[in-house]
């Protein structure tokens, strides 16, 4: 909550001060056909002329997102597609993250149109345009949403894929917004889109401005018309309709961010010199006579040389006259080119860092080795490995196989010896420091900027100051030349220099006036020097007392001392400076614009005058120049120098927008500038205002520059990885290494590969390759982890800075890999390489480490016995160095074996003495082991059927695993106490518990997937209690799982879910939605275009009703009207046969016999075509018994007989022979009540009593022997058996309590109408 909180106060804080602006790029986009066209990336587009009449202004900017590949920027696979519009979907029902990314673009999320990939957004300020057109234009929209929406994998797989996300806006809707928004806030600056005339009312002509001319104008009020002010003289003027382009948002902002002082005034450039920013030499053309010390004399023909820059809308230059190597100020106007000059393509002069900041590379490369060791947690080297890798026989991950390979896995045995070799040569022991920093030469010590001079000021007594005093202030001022102690002084400010630099006054008038007398006493004795150099602290002091008149004086004194020309430019520039910030103070336009034009050659001459400058006034008359003058190199070389000097006074808030502009200028420059520093400073900057996204979209376009070096790269990895922690809430004791840095990685270790390097570098490459297959293995790549492991050991220069132990740790590693790639055999080659490669006469802790993995191979490769003699060298050596978190594992691998080969005991065993041995340990780290153990071992117990011991291991996991806050493990736990619950040891209660836990789980680590299926298990668990509360908390789970469904677009699974809504709307008989639900169900099936699956839904659908006791007559519009026509057209005969049986059975209880019959037919014939022998007996005993309720008795026999021929002849349960029993008993009815044919009936009775009494059905014997009675005393008068049959069935009834036997005929009788009231269809027969 708090890092949120520092978050949102920095993008606060971030917006009050500035923000960004917008950049050509000259991509080709790509064209897009849906719903949004006409897309580019070129800021200019910005530009419209404005209509004056009144628009209606959209406020709504369509983004439409985009995954392209490759350089072409082709659209990606449909795969790539799809996952983007899923994870838009998620963003779409929770907007929380996309929220919080916008907000930090300065812009407001309306909507999200996930089936289109266009996300909506508004902007309530020109700033908030502003920022985000610079951040469109410069790459960072898309790199952020690149950090939003792609998974880790992406950042791995890209690697070696051009994949990325392409954002695109529509220019003309931004452009309408962007003067929609300037027409409500008033007065807004533009440039004239043809030549035309205002009428002034400043003068008595009129207002004439040029195409391009830029002016500030204010829209009409209450029927006047525009009214406009020139930027050039301050002209005003009005016009009823001007023609005019709104300015790039970036100059309306500096612009309106401009004093009145800066803004107005300085006319026009006049000078016609045809470069605009030049280098080299030109040619004086005429002759000019020097106005003071800074300037220099020409005479017509001179070879002027240009130091820095000549920029052609400024009035002055810095020259150095080629023939005697005076240094001074020209004129521009006095000037033409000479054949060697050359238009610039670079804004850094030379001798000047292109950069805010220098970086050390060894520095970097030091700290970086230390992070990446401290953050990769690859403790194979040191830690046993549990054997809990699990492969199908016929399951090949390989990317190398052993037996087709034989060469490949011979190469990498000679690199591997050859790299032990190398290791025998340097000390066992690391190079690398305790604290994780390496060792270190010891480097010269680096030289000390001088400290600033101390001079005593003696009291002033008037008429008494003796010259002696003023010695060493003046020995120490002298000199024509620049000197670093000047450099000192000169950077002091008014306090500093009273305090530090001169010491025994008591207060700053005593110094004052101390200085004043030496200031005198040096223009008498002509020392210029001194005096000059005095004049400027007395002018700095009264500055700092805000006598800004006196120190004025002082300042221009200094200016008119010298004799001969200035070659200490720093003190001109000084000088400059304060009296630009004075005459812009006192309103003195005249003077300041003239100064401020001798300064900007400084400036654009010579690098260090930067220094000189205390505000940045002169800086943005250089800006608004270059502005005016549509000099785009005069412009990025302003930005950088106010990006430089706000950078160089600590303030990081004002560097970002004069940065980003310059980044963008950059950008559109002809020759790519090297600006990757640059991107550096500006994601150190957005770090600092808490902007994660903006930061790791600048440290990745830092480390994209072509001249990014491994410095940069190394530089950008770390920031990006501080970033992307902060974004994902991670502490920094919690930070790992995330794969979002794999781009940084891989591009670090391709330029150490390439350009080779110092044994520092290839430790870092070392380090670096470790770190990249880590992240390729806990991402599922495993073939990708071991192709840089061998491209390592391949390419593996000698080091002597890598130790042996670590070296073993890279190969133990890799033969952990090969294991996992189910490659046991090229392992245990690795393996048996390396433990041939430690001393003989004594065993080391990296021993135990090597037995123990080749116990894993041997193992996994089917041999058991050599396995368990290597786990036990395993736990020899840990038993031998008291290493006891090892000594768990060994055992625990030991029992992991003995149930490989089916020793239970032993196992059990084992895994005990390694659940021992975890719970005495105390230090943290080894949890995720115990957890494992503990539910290996419970799963063993569980299957030996000792459940209570089983459910304590899994809850003592549990426990564990929340107590250590390992999230896959309280999964892992939570996993087997719901399998526990509901299939081993039945508790639903415990069941729910167990499940809606995992839920919660699953909802910190963001799988969807799962949690939309373990929500389906709990309102399954839910519906089996029953109950009406039960089915609403069923249906509250069923509905956010439906809603996961919605946002992963799993369209089946959305299907099945409203279905299954709508069924508990059934249960909970809230019939009104239950058509809604279903038939959305249906929309959604038809939606997918899958045949089979809409028919399985539309059967489903069929089910809610069939198998319940209300509407049941709604499922035969199911079955009948809309499934049974699919099955037949796609030719499904198993869902015909199915649905038939279906609707069978539905119309016989539902008394339609008639149309039941025609199914039931045509089940039996699908099953005969089938052969299927249980669905054609089923199929005959429905006929059957429709026959029967027809009224249709021979047809009614002659089925039911068909259907006993099918009966098997070895009857193996009871149900089959009590079926035989009821048929027969039917049959006999049939023949006696209905057919009247008592004989016949008497013979059916007999079998169907023989298979009641060989099941010992006692009720159907008593109504067997009834009848019988009844036959034998009434029609076959055959007394002695109508009185056996009398004397069992008083038995039956005697025992089953039956007080009254009835033998008399009932010639009423009919089968068929008690066959209906009974209503034994058989229907427990047909359900299949």
């Amino acid at each position: 909550m708090s890092s949120r909180t520092d978050r949102d106060t920095g993008i606060r804080r971030y917006r009050r001060e500035n923000s960004t602006d917008g950049q050509n790029r000259d991509e080709k986009s790509h064209q897009h056909s849906r719903i949004v066209r006409g897309f580019s990336r070129n800021s200019a587009s910005l530009k419209r002329t404005v209509s004056i009449c009144d628009e209606n202004f959209p406020t709504a900017l369509p983004v439409l997102l985009d995954v392209v590949r490759g350089p072409e920027r082709l659209p990606a696979d449909e795969q790539t597609q799809e996952m983007l519009r899923g994870k838009l979907r998620i963003l779409q029902a929770d907007s929380t993250e996309v929220n919080a990314l916008f907000t930090e673009l300065s812009t407001h999320l309306i909507s999200i149109n996930s089936e289109e990939n266009i996300i909506f957004v508004t902007f309530k300020t020109f700033e908030e345009i502003w920022k985000f057109t610079t951040y469109y234009t410069i790459g960072f929209l898309g790199r952020c949403m690149e950090n939003l929406l792609l998974d880790q994998k992406f950042w791995l797989s890209s690697l070696e894929e051009d994949i990325r996300i392409e954002v695109s806006v529509q220019e003309e809707t931004l452009h309408l917004i962007y003067k929609g928004i300037l027409m409500q806030e008033g007065s807004f600056f533009a440039s004239c889109s043809t030549n035309q005339m205002f009428d002034s009312s400043t003068s008595g002509g009129d207002l004439y401005l040029e195409q391009g001319d830029i002016a500030q104008f204010e829209p009409p009020f209450l029927g006047s018309g525009w009214t406009v002010l020139c930027l050039a003289d301050g002209g005003r003027g009005t016009a009823p309709k001007p023609v005019l382009e709104p300015v790039v948002p970036f100059y309306q902002w500096f612009l309106k961010s401009c004093a009145e002082g800066i803004l107005v005034g300085d006319g026009k450039p006049s000078c016609d010199f045809p470069l605009q920013f030049a280098r080299g030499t030109c040619l004086a053309t005429m002759e000019y006579d020097a106005g003071g010390p800074d300037e220099l004399s020409v005479a017509p023909g001179d070879r002027i040389i240009i130091v820095g820059l000549l920029v052609s809308c400024f009035e002055w230059f810095t020259g150095r006259k080629e023939a005697t190597g005076e240094v001074g100020l020209v004129k521009t106007s006095l000037v033409k080119p000479s054949p060697d000059i050359t238009e610039s393509e670079d804004i850094f002069l030379d001798g000047e860092e292109e950069t805010l900041f220098s970086l050390q590379e060894d520095n970097v490369i030091e700290e970086t080795t230390a992070l990446l060791k401290k953050k990769s947690h690859n403790d194979t080297g040191h830690k046993y490995k549990l054997d809990l890798i699990h492969h199908k026989d016929s399951e090949t991950k390989a990317f190398l196989s052993s037996s087709s390979n034989v060469d490949t896995q011979t190469d990498l045995k000679r690199n591997i010896q050859r790299i032990l070799d190398q290791g025998k040569l340097s000390s066992p022991y690391p190079v690398v420091t305790v604290n994780g920093t390496q060792e270190k030469p010891d480097l010269a010590t680096e030289a000390k900027p001088p400290s600033p001079p101390c001079f005593t000021v003696h009291p002033v007594v008037e008429g008494n100051n003796e010259s002696e005093n003023f010695i060493p202030l003046f020995s120490f001022l002298e000199g024509r030349d620049y000197k670093a102690e000047f450099g000192v002084l000169y950077g002091l400010g008014s306090e500093l220099l009273s305090s530090s630099t001169f010491t025994g006054h008591s207060d700053e008038d005593e110094l004052i006036a101390f200085l004043g007398v030496a200031r005198e006493t040096a223009r008498k004795k002509r020392l210029y020097w001194p005096q000059t150099r005095l004049c400027f602290l007395l002018g700095k002091l009264c500055a700092g007392r805000l006598k800004f008149s006196q120190a004025r004086v002082y300042f221009e004194e200094a200016l008119s001392v010298p004799r001969e020309g200035f070659t200490d430019l720093r003190l001109l520039a000084s000088i400059y400076s304060r009296l630009v910030a004075i005459y812009l103070l006192q309103k003195n336009t005249e003077s300041f614009f003239v100064l401020a034009e001798r300064l900007v050659a400084l400036l654009f001459g010579i690098p260090d005058c930067l220094a000189c400058l205390e505000d940045n006034s002169a800086l943005k008359y250089i800006l608004k120049k270059a502005v005016l003058s549509h000099n785009k190199m005069a412009e990025a070389r302003a930005c950088y120098l106010l990006a430089k000097h706000h950078w160089t006074h600590a303030e990081g808030v004002r560097v970002v927008p004069y940065l980003e502009r310059l980044i963008v200028l950059c950008g559109e420059a002809p020759r790519t500038c090297g600006i990757s520093r640059e991107y550096l400073t500006l994601g150190r900057i957005y770090s600092e205002l808490h902007l994660p996204h903006l930061s790791v979209s600048s440290a990745r376009g830092a480390s994209l520059q072509s001249s990014a070096t491994l410095t940069d790269c190394l530089s950008s990895m770390v920031l990006a990885m501080d970033n992307i922690n902060r974004l994902c809430g991670i502490t920094e004791q919690e930070a790992s290494i995330p794969p979002q840095v794999a781009p940084y990685l891989h591009q670090a270790v391709s330029s150490i590969i390439q350009g080779g390097g110092s044994d520092q570098c290839h430790v870092l490459a070392h380090r670096i390759t470790v770190c990249l297959s880590q992240l390729f293995y806990m991402n599922l790549m495993v073939g990708h982890a071991i192709c840089h492991m061998h491209t390592l050991i391949n390419s593996s220069a000698p080091s002597l800075r890598i130790s042996v132990p670590e070296r073993n740790s890279a190969l133990i590693w890799l033969a952990w890999l090969h294991i996992d790639n189910n490659q046991p055999d090229v392992a245990l080659d690795v393996l048996d390489t390396v433990l041939a490669s430690m001393p003989e006469h004594c065993t080391t802790p990296q021993e135990g480490v090597v037995l123990n993995m080749r116990g894993v191979a041997l193992r996994y490769m089917g041999d058991l016995r050599r396995a368990a003699e290597s786990y036990q060298a395993a736990v020899d050596i840990c038993q031998e160095y008291e290493d006891m978190p090892n000594w768990a594992v060994a055992q625990a691998n030991l029992g992991l074996l003995c149930l490989k080969a089916g020793a239970k005991g032993l196992a059990q065993r084992h895994l005990t003495e390694a659940v021992q041995l975890f719970s005495e340990l105390d230090e943290e780290g080894h949890e995720a082991n115990f957890i494992t153990v503990l539910l290996e071992l419970g799963q063993h117990y569980v299957k030996q059927h000792q459940l209570d011991f089983g459910k304590g291991c899994y809850e003592w996991a549990l426990l564990l695993a929340i107590n250590a806050n390992l999230l896959d493990c309280q999964l892992a736990a939570t996993r087997h106490l719901c399998r526990l619950y509901g299939c081993e040891s039945p508790d639903q209660a415990q069941c729910i518990i167990y499940n809606k836990h995992q839920v919660q789980l699953l909802q910190h680590t963001g799988d969807r997937g799962q949690e939309g299926e373990a929500l389906e298990a709990i309102s399954q668990l839910y519906l089996n209690l029953g109950t009406e509360r039960a089915c609403r908390a069923a249906l509250d789970c069923t509905k956010t799982s439906l809603g996961i469904s919605i946002d992963l677009g799993c369209r089946e699974k959305e299907a099945y879910g409203w279905l299954q809504a709508g069924k508990i709307y059934h249960l909970v008989q809230q019939t009104e939605l239950v058509d809604l639900y279903v038939q959305v169900a249906q929309d959604v099936a038809l939606s997918t275009g899958d045949t089979k699956f809409l028919l399985k839904l539309l059967e489903a659908a069929g089910d809610i009703f069939f198998n319940s006791s209300k509407d049941r007559d709604k499922a035969i519009t199911f079955y009948r009207d809309r499934a049974l026509p699919i099955a037949v057209k796609s030719n499904n005969i198993r869902s015909r046969l199915r649905l038939c049986n279906k609707l069978t059975e539905l119309m016989l209880s539902l008394k339609l016999y008639g149309d039941a019959v025609e199914f039931a037919q045509t089940a039996l014939d699908i099953s005969i075509t089938l052969v299927d022998r249980l669905n054609e007996r089923v199929a005959y005993h429905r006929l059957a018994s429709l026959f029967h309720c027809l009224e249709q008795y021979e047809l009614a026999e002659h089925y039911y007989l068909k259907t006993l021929t099918l009966c098997p002849t070895t009857l193996l349960f009871d149900e089959e022979t009590l079926y035989y029993a009821r048929v027969y008993q039917t049959l006999g009815d049939i023949i006696f009540y209905d057919l009247k044919d008592p004989h016949d009936a008497a013979g059916y009775y007999h079998l169907a009593l023989a298979a009641a009494m060989d099941v010992g059905n006692k009720r159907s014997q008593l109504q067997l022997c009834t009848r019988l009675a009844t036959i034998y005393h009434n029609f076959l008068t055959d007394r002695e058996l109508s009185l056996f049959f009398y004397q069992k069935a008083r038995a039956f009834a005697a025992e089953l309590n039956v007080r009254r036997i009835n033998i008399s005929p009932d010639k009423q009788y009919s089968s068929a109408s008690q066959y209906k009231t009974t209503g034994q269809s058989g229907r427990q027969f047909g359900k299949n």
